[in-house]
């Protein structure tokens, strides 16, 4: 059977599984074989109960002793019951899952697979995996099982048997369209046999193998597309002409303070780009509080004194309104026309903001989504700043530049990332990066503290207050989960108001709360009305509040070091000392090691680099986000070895392009144009 063809073809996948299957990406059987396992499981035998032991995983079989039992705690249905074998006996404990009462029956043999953990200091198994027969003979028959990402209505039995059928069904017909010279030079396995040996690992040698083979794929083609994409790009004449007067030239003298060497380097690397025969399409990356806000204020100035309009996008709206404070200052000595546009205007302020956008009677637009929107057109737009890239989706950034004719583009990011896996990551821009901090901005203290320290915490906590300052404490996670005892932003808000003097005041914040009601919470903050906000990760991008001195991160080592690094930088905005202590339990030795780094610089670089070789899987630049392919199988942490490997062929054949033409690159070069087409008409701008 062809790889084209539908997955309806296979035997038992009618309509209806098809559109579940379509939910996850797979239409055809080559999408199929191509929708790989994320992670595998160790077959294991039999366990008697009386060998079970915390934090180990066991495959046990045993009667039910009482009919299964539902209550409710907070938010979650907890379903419980024990059995039994000749040995002892056993909790189970299942999580939103109230049907097993009527599935499960006093007396009945069942044979569980999950793991065993202390609850009121007896044993059981949490959410274990109830095994039918069919799933044993397959743990039977598979010393490597592998384990795939599901959708509602797909289990893993249901993902495996329509592997198997696809495998089955297109048995010697998939091409590999690698040629034999880059295969041999790269000592990589046929795309067949990689395709294979992922799905059935005899072992891990030759798992190691299929994986090397279908990641360097994915880099391969990701890399050479971001290559050519950007080749493209530079072939955009540059539509229009900026010269430095005499505003620009008294902003810049005009400064509070002294730019850093750092940032006249990008500021002339931006000039030029504006200058140049070419569109600018170049990336700011710079550490929390480096200036970038500055750098793109001056480019702002220069377009506006040579008769263009600017639009600045900014993830929330209250970082947007920042943005407007802090550009306002800036713009004082020069007459520049400068408006908010944002999702919480009125209809009528919308639509007179943009007829004013139309007739070109504003500079400067600042704003969130709300710049993008049908209606917004602008009259002669040459310049696209978008803030916090990683925050917005591709396709939202080329809206924006949609708004005008081919505009130069500059996308800011606060998020370090190490300089080579820039490189080749933004392959498609010109990277600038601003790696040095303004002097006299004083370092922030850093602790790390175990639980026992709570008390004297919750006394600093009430200093800084009493002395004026405010105070950001960060929860991993919204509401209380019975699964685990992670400190969550509403029970923890409750608690502290018990806890702190009545006059404190205190509110939370997280990202499922409505927009507005979240921009709200944090103006209130902003203006120095909350004392304490507790929240989730939501405030790690997107609020200024120099007013703000401590910072308190609970179960720190949850965290990656980068977002760590992100959530210390909402304090030390200001004149004032500022403090981030790191709540951790953590006993083991590598989340030792992390909380240690975080402790002995503050440099994201430095930070970024450390985060890169020690974090394991983790999405460290937010592809997700950015628009960047979801790679199916890459991971840019534990495969950087292999992206550096693809990226010296990418180069090769991005510089000696004829070579696509050649009889032994046809296949390579349909399945580039094929990628090309489907994934980099929706990479960055």
């Amino acid at each position: 059977m062809e790889t084209n063809k539908p997955i309806t073809e296979l035997s038992g996948i009618g309509k209806k599984k098809a559109q579940l299957f379509e939910k996850i990406g797979i239409k055809s059987l080559m999408d199929l074989v191509t929708y790989y396992p994320t992670t595998y499981e160790k077959g294991i035998g039999y366990s008697r109960i009386q060998e079970v032991k915390p934090n180990g995983t066991y495959l046990i079989q045993g009667e039910i002793m009482v009919a299964p039992y539902s209550k409710k705690a907070r938010q979650v249905i907890l379903t419980s019951t024990r059995i039994k074998d000749d040995t002892g006996e056993i909790g189970l404990t299942w999580f939103n899952q109230p049907y097993l009462q009527k599935q499960l029956k006093e007396g009945q043999m069942i044979t569980v697979m999950g793991k065993a953990s202390y609850k009121y200091e007896k044993l059981q198994l949490t959410s274990p995996k109830i095994l039918t027969q069919a799933d044993l003979n397959y743990y039977d028959d598979k010393t490597i099982i592998p384990i795939y990402p599901l959708t509602k209505g797909i289990n893993q039995k249901a993902i495996r048997l329509a592997v198997a059928s696809a495998m089955e069904a297109i048995n010697n017909r998939i091409e590999d369209y690698l040629p034999d010279m880059i295969r041999e030079a790269n000592e990589l396995i046929s795309l067949e046999d990689a395709i294979y040996q992922v799905h059935y690992p005899q072992n891990d040698v030759v798992l190691n193998d299929a994986r090397r083979r279908l990641v360097f794929d994915e880099f391969l083609f990701f890399q050479l597309g971001l290559m050519m994409l950007k080749d493209e790009q530079v072939r955009i004449e540059n539509q229009y002409n900026f010269e430095c007067r005499k505003g620009y030239e008294n902003t810049l003298k005009k400064l509070p303070f002294a730019l850093t060497s750092a940032q006249y380097n990008v500021l002339d690397e931006i000039i030029k780009d504006m200058n140049g025969s070419y569109n600018m399409n170049r990336l700011i990356q710079g550490d929390v509080g480096s200036g970038k806000t500055v750098v793109a204020a001056l480019a702002i100035i220069l377009a506006a004194e040579n008769g263009y309009q600017s639009v600045l996008m900014a993830p929330t709206e209250v970082l947007a309104k920042q943005h407007l404070q802090s550009l306002e200052k800036m713009f004082v000595s020069i007459d520049l026309r400068i408006e908010l546009l944002v999702g919480s205007m009125t209809k009528k302020e919308k639509v007179d903001t943009y007829q004013k956008i139309e007739a070109g009677l504003i500079d400067v637009v600042l704003g969130t989504h709300a710049v993008i929107q049908e209606g917004v057109n602008f009259k002669n737009l040459a310049l696209v700043i978008t803030d916090e890239q990683h925050r917005f989706g591709v396709a939202q950034r080329e809206l924006l530049a949609g708004k005008g004719h081919y505009p130069h583009v500059l996308v800011m990011s606060g998020t370090p990332i190490p300089r080579t896996l820039g490189l080749i990551l933004y392959g498609d821009m010109d990277v600038s990066i601003i790696d040095e901090l303004p002097p006299g901005r004083k370092s922030i203290e850093t602790f790390v503290v175990n639980d026992s320290y709570r008390n004297r915490v919750k006394a600093f906590i009430a200093k800084e207050i009493e002395a004026g300052r405010q105070c950001y404490i960060v929860c991993p996670m919204v509401e209380e989960n019975e699964e685990n005892d992670l400190k969550d932003v509403l029970s923890y808000t409750e608690k502290l108001k018990v806890e702190l003097p009545p006059h404190i005041r205190i509110e939370y914040l997280h990202g499922q709360m409505r927009p507005k009601e979240k921009n709200e919470t944090m103006e209130r903050f902003a203006r120095g009305e909350l004392d304490i906000l507790v929240s989730t990760t939501v405030i790690e991008v997107g609020i200024n509040v120099p007013n703000a001195t401590l910072m308190i991160i609970e179960d720190a080592h949850r965290f990656g070091l980068a977002q760590l690094h992100q959530l210390r930088g909402r304090v030390g905005r200001g004149g004032n000392q500022s403090y981030c202590i790191l709540i951790s339990d953590s006993q083991s030795v590598l989340g030792k090691k992390r909380m240690a780094i975080m402790t002995e610089s503050q440099d994201g670089f430095y930070i970024a680099q450390k985060d890169l070789e020690i974090r394991g899987h983790g999405d460290l630049l937010g592809l997700r986000q950015s628009g960047m392919p979801t790679f199916k199988i890459a991971n840019i942490v534990e495969d950087m070895e292999i992206l550096k490997q693809a990226h010296l062929v990418a180069k090769t054949i991005s510089e000696k392009r004829d070579i696509l033409q050649e009889a032994t690159y046809e296949n390579f070069r349909k399945k580039l144009e094929n990628y090309m087409e489907t994934n980099m008409s929706f990479i960055a701008l």
